[in-house]
C-alpha cells in the first residue's frame, strides 16, 4: 500500500461521503426494519411507510457493504495519504484503531443484518448493538476531524473535502 499522496482521490472522497450518508440514513430510519420483522413474527399488519423504510434499510445495507468493498479495493490499489505528523503518538494510534473499527463495523454490520433477516436471533440483537457503537465512533471521528482542523490546523479535514495529488 503506497502512502505518497497529500490527499485522497475524488473517488475516495466521494465514497467516504456516500457511505457516511447511507450510514446516517440507516441510523435514522433503521428502526422500521425492527417494526417490519416484529409485525411479521406476530402476524400483524405493517404500515406502508414502515414497509418502505424496512425495505430501504435492507437495500441500503447491501449498498454500504458493496461500497465498502469498493473503497477497500481502491485503498489497497491507490493507498492512502500519510497521516498528519502533528500531535502525540497516541493520536496516530487512536486514528488507526478507529479507522480499523469503522471498516470492521461497515463490513460486519450489514453481514450480521443479513443473518438477522434470513436466520433471526441472536443475529438481530447483535446487529442492534452496532447502532450505539456507530453513533459513538462517528461522534469521536467528527470531533477529531474538527480538532485537527481548528486546533492543530494540520489539514487533515481538508484531505477529505478536496482531492490531493
Amino acid at each position: 500500500m503506497t502512502e505518497t499522496r497529500i490527499g485522497y482521490s475524488s473517488y475516495q472522497i466521494a465514497l467516504h461521503w456516500i457511505i457516511a450518508a447511507l450510514v446516517l440514513f440507516q441510523l435514522l430510519f433503521g428502526e422500521s426494519m425492527t417494526t417490519v420483522v416484529d409485525a411479521a413474527e406476530n402476524g400483524a399488519a405493517v404500515f406502508p411507510a414502515d414497509q418502505t423504510l424496512g425495505s430501504a434499510h435492507f437495500w441500503v445495507g447491501i449498498s454500504i457493504l458493496a461500497l465498502v468493498f469498493v473503497r477497500l479495493t481502491m485503498r489497497l490499489i491507490s493507498g492512502a495519504p500519510r497521516p498528519a505528523d502533528r500531535g502525540p503518538a497516541w493520536m496516530r494510534i487512536a486514528a488507526r484503531g478507529s479507522h480499523g473499527l469503522f471498516y470492521l463495523l461497515l463490513l460486519a454490520t450489514p453481514i450480521v443484518g443479513l443473518l438477522a433477516f434470513y436466520i433471526g436471533d441472536p443475529w438481530g440483537d447483535i446487529h442492534s448493538l452496532n447502532k450505539p457503537v456507530f453513533i459513538i465512533l462517528i461522534s469521536v471521528h467528527a470531533l477529531a476531524a474538527l480538532f485537527h482542523q481548528y486546533w492543530l490546523r494540520d489539514g487533515t479535514l481538508k484531505r477529505m473535502l478536496s482531492p490531493g495529488r
